[in-house]
């Protein structure tokens, strides 16, 4: 498929100096996440986002269990990478002669066992055997991977999060310093850690997932102003919230990764209305709100296909009047003093 035609805006990524696109790439969904995808088409999706205007890319050796990033360094090898951000993730370590096990949720990927390990060793063997996997010598970015409740239960964070400070905090610190990497973040689905690191550490981005979107902003008084104080750049992923954002109320829509919720069935519908109202789908909205927030760098986006990848930028291409962001905050489905894109 020939490049897009439409640039992609892009931004500067908090104190980084990396520009990024508005628009990123995630790679879950190249380490075979809900089904098994064709290598030649896992490897043409990302070619296709670069040749589009896409200039960051993000992976993690949880995807796939290395197989993402073994996907997206092939279609680094077929392209100029000198304008492309790459970044991955630490916290899980490789075991190639582990038992694999099942509980990652990925359907297919690599036979490669992983175990967590936020410790500064557990860091550095982390992210060589990603930029193994990568086949690069430099990652520009790199993330502290899943210290949340969500992956750890509340019973074992305070641990994770010790260790996560104490030694991949510490390890990729240094490697700032040295300039082996440009960035350094966490990638969470809370909010709540996002804040929590900030205020330990000192941090150029972080991966919030599904936790500021057009249905809820959670962290909208508290951590988002804590980023742009301490100069924090985001990416966001999960802006639909798993689905139901992109399918809209129907039988089934996803919230949360589960069946969602009367309420939230209710809520998605009054917001779907008022988009119609203004003949603006769902989805363009879903994904045009989050960059209203001054904060926010870059939309990480799944995609298995190139046609994907051009209806993302489609979809983030056509404007969204603002009459739809005044009712939405006229019709209280959005806080009056949410930030939305002008």
């Amino acid at each position: 498929m020939p490049a897009s035609t439409t640039p992609i805006p892009s931004r500067t990524l908090g104190r980084s100096g990396l520009s990024v696109s508005t628009l990123g790439f995630g790679g879950a969904p190249l380490g075979d996440l809900y089904a098994r995808l064709d290598e030649a088409q896992a490897v043409a999706t990302v070619e296709a986002a670069i040749q589009s205007g896409v200039t960051l890319l993000d992976t993690s050796p949880l995807y796939g269990h290395g197989l993402s990033e073994h996907r997206i360094g092939a279609a680094l090898r077929r392209v100029d990478r000198a304008n492309i951000a790459v970044s991955t993730k630490v916290g899980r370590v490789a075991e190639p002669f582990g038992p694999r096990g099942d509980g990652s949720g990925y359907l297919g990927g690599l036979p490669h066992a992983l175990r967590f390990d936020y410790s500064y060793d557990g860091t550095m063997r982390s992210l060589e055997q990603s930029a193994l996997r990568l086949g690069v010598d430099r990652i520009d970015i790199v993330l502290i991977h899943d210290v949340d409740v969500w992956t750890h239960g509340a019973d074992a964070i305070e641990a994770r999060f010790s260790q996560a400070m104490d030694g991949a905090y510490r390890a990729l610190e240094g490697l700032r310093a040295s300039g082996a990497v440009k960035a350094i973040g966490v990638g969470v689905n809370e909010a709540e850690m996002c804040e929590r690191f900030a205020r330990a550490g000192d941090f150029d981005t972080m991966l919030l997932a599904g936790r500021y979107s057009l249905l809820e902003q959670p962290g909208l008084a508290s951590f988002m102003p804590l980023a742009l104080e301490k100069g924090i750049g985001l990416m966001l992923g999960g802006v639909f919230n798993s689905g139901i954002l992109a399918t809209g109320p129907v039988t089934g829509a996803k919230y949360n990764y589960k069946p969602a919720p009367p309420e939230i069935l209710a809520r998605v519908a009054a917001i779907e209305a008022v988009c119609l109202r203004h003949d603006v789908p769902l989805r363009r909205a879903a994904l045009h709100f989050p960059l209203g927030h001054p904060a926010v760098a870059s939309l990480v986006m799944g995609a298995v296909s190139a046609r994907e990848v051009e209806d993302q930028i489609a979809e983030l291409s056509t404007p969204v009047p603002a009459a739809l962001w005044a009712e939405l905050k006229a019709e209280g489905l959005l806080g009056a003093d949410v930030p939305v894109p002008v």
